[in-house]
């Protein structure tokens, strides 16, 4: 592979009630809380279209995250095998990405209350998109 250097620049935050990851549910359907994302304000117009009741995902960096882990038990069971974390959702992986499917319950200027949302407070936001209505592509 090519030696490359990437930068990725959080677009906001995540505030939560969530204080750690053993407070935090693995995903976002099994309990989690409403959430503010907080969006830098330079990037507020990029919230332009998006509406209570939207779906979106989120996408964050999971900053407490392990970089250095390439197999995980997964749902951290140690009676399950080691298994590559590339075939898990582990948070623990060479780039931290969280992918988090989320309900926009309010909107208060440049700030979106969201929920389900698993991560926890001060999790950086690096992305926000819409679902798809359809899945497929032409």
């Amino acid at each position: 592979m090519a030696d490359s250097s990437y930068v990725i620049e959080p677009i906001g935050v995540i505030h939560s009630e969530l204080t750690s990851r053993e407070a935090a549910p693995r995903q976002g359907y099994e309990g989690a809380p409403a959430a503010w994302l907080e969006l830098d304000a330079r990037f507020a117009p990029g919230l332009d279209g998006i509406a209570v009741g939207d779906t979106l995902i989120v996408l964050t960096w999971l900053h407490v995250a392990r970089r250095d882990a390439l197999q995980v038990h997964p749902r951290g069971d140690p009676e399950r095998p080691l298994t590559g974390v590339f075939a898990t959702r582990s948070p623990d992986r060479p780039n931290p990405i969280g992918v988090h499917r989320v309900t926009v319950v309010e909107i208060d200027g440049h700030r979106l209350k969201i929920a389900p949302m698993e991560a926890i407070d001060g999790t950086p936001v690096i992305d926000i998109k819409p679902t798809l209505a359809r899945a497929d592509v032409h």
